[in-house]
């Protein structure tokens, strides 16, 4: 299996331009609307923080998957930073939804 996007040079094709421009654009908002669901987590947090807690499972699983894919981004080949950026919020906000689920 091959990953991290391989291909070997005498497979690779050229990229338009427009191709670019268009998934930077892509890259951004996704990296702006992934940052607003994780900024979710403040009423939860401050919900936490008034003394009802709400469930813990799904800021510990959002934390998993967010660490998960910041780790990916960072460790492939060349560093994918609109994955990395988009997911760091994710492992910031779940961690402290999660705290303050315990610690409140």
């Amino acid at each position: 299996m091959k990953i991290d996007n391989y291909v070997p040079k005498n497979q690779r094709r050229e990229v338009s331009d427009q191709r670019i421009k268009n998934l930077k654009i892509m890259s951004k908002v996704a990296i702006f609307t992934s940052s607003l669901m994780y900024i979710a987590y403040i009423p939860e947090i401050i919900q936490n923080f008034s003394g009802t807690p709400v469930s813990p499972i799904q800021p510990f699983v959002a934390t998993i998957n967010a660490t998960l894919w910041t780790l990916y981004g960072w460790f492939k080949t060349y560093k994918d930073w609109p994955l990395i950026i988009s997911n760091v919020p994710g492992v910031i906000f779940g961690l402290v939804t999660l705290v303050t689920v315990f610690v409140h």
